[in-house]
């Protein structure tokens, strides 16, 4: 159960005084906010077949980097889908 939150007439006063841009700046600041506390997208397991020197060196350049190579692996996957 969620607890029920009492504002005082003050703070509600300065909300009915805000002009709609500050109200939708407030809403904004608040959704980017809360966005980086979401969950993190479900993952799913995938097996492939990658030559044993690449994975090697690729997992050798990650770790020197200071980078999971997973991680990596997931970075490249979505920089290839944001190029135009």
């Amino acid at each position: 159960m969620r607890p029920v939150q009492f504002f005082s007439k003050e703070y509600l006063e300065r909300c009915r005084a805000m002009s709609p841009e500050q109200v939708v700046r407030f809403l904004e600041d608040f959704r980017l906010l809360h966005a980086a506390k979401a969950p993190p997208a479900k993952s799913r397991l995938i097996s492939i077949k990658v030559p044993e020197p690449l994975l090697e060196s690729f997992r050798t350049k990650a770790r020197l980097s200071g980078t999971p190579y997973q991680t990596q692996i997931k970075r490249l996957m979505n920089a290839w889908l944001e190029l135009p």
